[in-house]
């Protein structure tokens, strides 16, 4: 089978190789899986680069979030078990945390329901718990973790502001919902959200950005405000004043959905029939900027790495053209 292998660290497009591998063996509780779509993640640059909490054994395969075919048939969605990772033909995976993909979406866009939207729920319900009524703000609101976010905010009835970079990327955010975006190119985010809620700031920030958009969350966020730190795609990680937060009254809230799946498995399953409920509704739909094939991938996870994308860019491995979705 041909699957993408990192040898060494660095930057994707420079460390990415298009090899013709044996198909991996299942070990003990696991099973394999034709990919039929592969979601392209930040995680995914982060351990290209060795960056990650996580860091398989060199040489790898990348990919962290599928769409899968079980040898029966049945399509689900899956994180692959790395080092055999979803950005080559065929995948292993634990058999106990599999999810039924839903049948509202198509193959890439049930590959992206998963970990972003998690990560959104998780944020927003078990560690914010955001209510109706309330300001939401989402940093980076145009790309894949930010536009699940915005999603997941709108349909709790919460009114969300995005700051995204650029006008493009503002026009997506516009789309998905928001009813403020602030272009943090073109205008002062901090005057920008408080001119936006009166002065009163917003009552949940959801940050994966870190850097200067913590430092902005810090200064708009509104009394009893939380901000979920979800990650750092700046590159930069805060370091937090926490006499800050003593003054203002609020909360920091840190988020690593990958723990639930070994602390509170329960509450990934309940959180995704959630989620396929909201697919089958139509309230929430993973906006798919890009459907690249295999070949194209070690490209598409660079893209990601620059920052240039909106939404989720998507791998499908049984095709051989790709292009706008």
């Amino acid at each position: 089978m041909q699957a993408w292998q990192v040898h060494e660290n660095g930057e994707p497009s420079e460390v990415m190789r298009l090899q013709d591998v044996e198909r991996p063996t299942p070990g003990d509780g696991q099973v394999l899986l034709k990919v039929r779509a592969a979601n392209i993640n930040f995680p995914d640059v982060l351990m290209c680069r060795g960056h990650y909490q996580v860091r398989p054994p060199l040489p790898f395969t990348p990919g962290v979030e599928i769409c899968g075919e079980t040898e029966d048939g049945r399509r689900v969605i899956a994180n692959p078990a790395l080092p055999y990772g979803g950005l080559a033909e065929y995948a292993v995976a634990d058999a106990a945390s599999l999810l039924p993909a839903p049948e509202a979406l198509d193959d890439a866009e049930a590959a992206a329901l998963h970990i972003g939207y998690q990560t959104g729920w998780f944020g927003l319900h078990r560690r914010a718990r955001l209510e109706a009524g309330e300001t939401l703000l989402v940093h980076a609101a145009a790309g894949g973790v930010g536009s699940a976010a915005v999603q997941l905010g709108k349909a709790a009835g919460a009114t969300v502001i995005g700051v995204v970079g650029g006008a493009g990327k503002a026009a997506v955010a516009r789309e998905l919902g928001c009813d403020v975006v602030v272009d943090r190119r073109s205008e002062d985010v901090v005057s920008a959200v408080k001119e936006a809620t009166g002065g009163r700031g917003a009552d949940v920030v959801y940050d994966p950005v870190g850097g200067d958009a913590y430092t902005q969350s810090t200064k708009v966020v509104a009394f009893e405000g939380r901000i979920v730190v979800v990650g750092f795609a700046s590159g930069t990680i805060p370091s937090p004043g926490l006499n800050h937060a003593l003054v203002k009254n609020y909360s920091i809230l840190g988020l690593h959905w990958g723990l639930y799946n070994t602390r509170n498995p329960k509450l990934v399953q309940h959180c995704h029939e959630q989620l396929t409920e909201l697919a089958a509704r139509g309230v929430v739909k993973p906006l798919v900027s890009e459907r690249a094939p295999l070949g194209g991938a070690a490209a598409a996870v660079q893209r990601v790495a620059d920052g240039v994308t909106t939404g989720r860019v998507v791998v499908l491995p049984g095709h051989t053209e790709g292009g706008a979705a």
